[in-house]
């Protein structure tokens, strides 16, 4: 099983296309060397992405730039 769920994920935010977006700029930001905002068993910075979305520590507001990281 995959976690965090889809569905805990898209709770979360207001579209797919927003998910996708939001969880691969901060992969790249880990990819670039940021610190992980979460413990995570993973070493893949989509996983760890997601795991901090759902952790509550990214956030997004519609029509504003979003600084990750």
């Amino acid at each position: 099983m995959i976690k965090p769920s889809l569905d805990q994920l898209m709770e979360l935010v207001d579209s797919k296309y927003t998910l996708v977006i939001l969880a691969a700029r901060r992969a790249r930001d880990l990819q670039d060397g940021k610190p992980k905002m979460v413990e995570s068993q993973s070493n893949k910075p989509v996983t760890i992405a997601l795991e901090e979305l759902a952790a509550g520590k990214l956030f997004f507001e519609r029509g504003k730039p979003t600084p990750l990281g």
